[in-house]
């Protein structure tokens, strides 16, 4: 095989070992056609370089062939004559490249099977594949190979929640490493035969495992065994020692969640689908039955995504009051306030602190604003809410039926708020339409009629969509599956109230939590939410309720008339409550062996429990680990020295014995000799040992020599009873102190390491050896050139 050959195909098996690290991300067969894809590609270039094509055209013709096969497999209905790809391939090409990296930004890991997101995966590995041909073969340059095998892996480390496991490490570093030996090889293949082989390989073969390789190979079996065993083995990093960490403080246990200004939509629905269900934070006050707290407000849709829209440079410090919640009309000083005081654990982790809407004052002042139109408070310099404690008063604005009703929206608040994205499918339009019919041109009703549309019954609560709430995957949540959680249910409505010209944006945060001991509330991390804000001019910002009663048990106040009549809320205003919230208590009413529904099995206050699951049983896991791990190198020695005693006579048996004495020896602190001879050892043992033993020494040490030096030596001695007698001998003769230390740490075992790496290092070799015969049996020698 030639030197570039082998080289190809080490890159092509690289590249499909370094793709592995990608299916956490990606679902499908995406693997299967990249590796094809690749290994058509790789043939491409070694039949192209057999026939001495000038190197320079070599990738060109690559490049257009995997063109070619993207196309074929992907966008064959674009191409012309369905065999060329033309504009319009490179266009639906595009699209869908869009269409994933939206995907990608909207949905956890893994991510669904459609065909845009194989596209891409398969788009980025045979890419991927591609460079490294160019690198390491036409380059010949194969260690720069490395950084792209790298990136490849850092995306899904950075993407996939929790982190990759650390084995996955191994199989493109295996690949970089079999990359870096089919070089080496290809550059010393030249230099003659072995100058130095392995202790039990042929030294006449050609060298095809040389002694630079051997050590190259070493090397990366250590780094590859370091890389796989250190995350294992050492302790969670502290916060602040890389970034911001994952791992929370406080009293919860497991992962805590983040919210990001990036895509808290996103976050949000990671938080709901993964992770314990640690406590987010606690608070007091406010009204008697919990409020709803927010951290922020998305009313910026593009048709795919969600998110805030632009903001002015400058936030408004907080110095004293806020500003007056936005559309207000009526008398502030008239309106009840509420006070609480909230405490967020370290376990949740946000730019944004949850508060109460409309906020009055909050306690917060150095390194955090408000925004004037969502009041919602964000740090100024990426510092998170994490550990804080503040106290805040709240406006309870409770709107009537009746005041919503006879409220007149001539234009959206602001320039976002009622744009409904061109791509919107009519059928969403019609059903909003339908669904609204009864409400005539009133705007209340119309929001009334689509929230109980959405709680009639016929849509399911599950956290099992992971289709977020793009335009595709609201038209089939509105029309077809009606199955989703709250982001679907928030922007489904926010959508339709759009549509009904009702400006409208998507509050994020917390439901009210469960109430405990001294009026206090406990909020987790799976008490996530999302729900609809629609804007009623003179009134404002107010709160709908569209998610069904499996996972919030009561729509506000405001939206149920006082005749129970949904679609006539005109009839009658409803009696404002005389305590300020007690009439819009949520409450969470969730089945109790639902799947679809976030866990909500620990719920207790979170300083209950007893020694043992407060700690105590990790402190007691951590002591029997570094007890385990402390054991293990005489746990080693042992099983060693049972089977070296467990043989049957013989040539191997013997050996083993003596390796036995010199491992015993060493681990009771003699200086045992590796180029003594064994009569010269047997002759130094005598020192060291009894008289009585002497006998025993003399046997073992010319049995030894025998077996190794004499053609008529007995090939079924048995030595084990002299084995004993000198080892039980050297155990008695040392000091106590070296007995310890032999059997819980013996230094002997330090051998063993160095001896495995050079055994497996050894294994390759014999590979490498393996190849090189085949070579010869299936390959013609080529003549020698004077």
């Amino acid at each position: 095989m030639t030197g570039h050959a082998r080289i190809s195909i080490a890159a092509w098996g690289a590249t499909v070992l370094g793709s592995l690290v990608l299916t956490p991300v990606f679902s499908g067969p995406f693997l299967f056609i990249s590796a094809f894809l690749c290994a058509v590609v790789t043939g491409i270039g070694v039949l192209l370089q057999n026939l001495r094509t000038p190197r320079i055209v070599v990738p060109i013709v690559q490049l257009f062939a995997l063109v070619e096969l993207l196309s074929l497999f992907f966008l064959h209905g674009t191409m012309k004559f369905g065999l060329i790809p033309w504009k319009a391939t490179a266009l639906e090409f595009n699209s869908q490249m869009v269409d994933a990296m939206d995907s990608i930004n909207r949905f956890s890991a893994p991510l669904p099977q459609d065909s845009h997101l194989t596209l891409f995966a398969v788009s980025v590995i045979t890419a991927t594949g591609l460079l490294v041909h160019i690198i390491a073969v036409q380059l010949r340059q194969a260690a720069w190979s490395g950084l792209l095998l790298l990136i490849m892996y850092t995306v899904p480390a950075a993407t996939v929640h929790g982190g990759l496991p650390a084995l996955l490490f191994i199989p493109p570093a295996i690949g970089y490493i079999v990359l870096l030996s089919a070089e080496g090889r290809s550059r010393l293949s030249r230099w003659g035969r072995r100058i130095s082989g392995v202790s039990h390989l042929d030294a006449a073969e050609p060298v095809e495992a040389s002694a630079l390789g051997q050590a190259g190979r070493r090397i990366g079996l250590t780094v590859v065994a370091i890389a796989a065993l250190l995350p294992a083995l050492l302790p969670a990093l502290p916060e602040g020692v890389i970034g911001n960490g994952l791992a929370g403080g406080g009293t919860a246990n497991g992962l805590g969640a983040s919210i990001s200004s990036t895509d808290p939509m996103l976050d949000m629905g990671k938080n709901l689908k993964r992770g314990d269900n640690v406590v987010a934070l606690t608070y007091k006050g406010g009204p008697s039955g919990g409020t709803y707290l927010r951290l922020t407000a998305l009313d910026l849709f593009d048709g795919n995504t969600w998110r805030i829209a632009p903001r002015g440079d400058d936030g408004h410090k907080i110095s004293g009051d806020l500003t007056p919640p936005p559309g207000y009309s009526g008398d502030l000083s008239k309106v009840s306030q509420s006070n609480m005081e909230i405490d967020v654990t370290r376990t949740f982790r946000s730019q944004f602190a949850p508060v109460p809407y409309p906020l009055h004052s909050i306690s917060l002042k150095k390194d955090w604003q408000y925004d004037a139109e969502a009041l919602d408070v964000v740090s100024t310099n990426g510092s998170i809410v994490a550990g804080k404690k503040y106290k805040l008063s709240s406006y309870d604005i409770q709107p009537t039926p009746q005041q919503l009703h006879d409220s007149i929206t001539t234009a959206g608040p602001d320039q976002y708020t009622l744009v409904v994205p061109q791509k919107t499918p009519n059928d969403i339009k019609q059903k909003t339409f339908e669904v609204t019919a009864a409400a005539g041109d009133n705007k209340f009703e119309a929001a009334v009629l689509i929230q109980n549309w959405f709680r009639s019954g016929d849509f399911t609560y599950s956290t099992a969509n992971a289709k977020g709430s793009g335009m595709t995957a609201l038209e089939d949540f509105l029309l077809r599956n009606k199955t989703g959680y709250c982001e679907q249910f928030a922007t489904g409505m926010a959508l339709m109230a759009r549509i009904m010209g009702i400006p409208s944006r998507v509050g994020i945060g917390f439901l009210p939590g469960q109430a405990g001991k001294d009026g206090e509330f406990t909020v987790r991390m799976h008490d996530m939410h999302a729900w609809p804000e629609l804007y009623f001019q003179g009134i404002g910002w107010v709160r709908f309720e569209p998610t069904p009663s499996a996972r919030v048990s009561a729509t506000p106040n405001w939206t149920v008339p006082a005749t129970g009549d949904a679609t006539s809320p005109t009839t009658g205003p409803t009696t404002v409550p005389s305590t300020p919230g007690a009439g819009e208590t949520p409450g969470i009413d969730k089945p109790r062996h639902d799947p679809n529904l976030p866990d909500q099995s620990s719920v207790g206050i979170v300083d209950s429990g007893n020694w043992f699951t407060n700690g105590g049983g990790q402190i007691i896991g951590g002591v029997l680990g570094v007890a385990l791990l402390l054991c293990i190198p005489w746990m080693i020695r042992a099983a060693t020295r049972r089977r070296r005693f467990l043989r049957p006579p013989g040539r191997v048996s013997a050996e083993g014995l003596w390796a036995e004495i010199r491992d015993t020896a060493r681990d009771l602190g003699l200086d045992w000799s590796e180029i003594s001879t064994p009569r010269q050892t047997g002759q130094w043992l005598l020192t060291k040992l009894p008289d009585e033993t002497h006998p025993a020494a003399r046997k073992l040490a010319r049995g030894i020599e025998a077996l190794r030096y004499a053609g008529d030596a007995d090939p079924e001695l048995d030595l084990r009873p002299e084995a004993s007698a000198i080892r039980k001998a050297l155990w008695t003769r040392a000091s106590r102190r070296r007995r310890l230390r032999a059997r819980f740490l013996p230094p002997s075992w330090r051998w063993y390491l160095s001896r495995g790496s050079t055994e497996a290092s050894d294994l390759l070799d014999e590979f490498d050896l393996l190849l090189a015969r085949l070579r010869s049996l299936v390959l013609p020698k080529r003549p020698h050139t004077n």
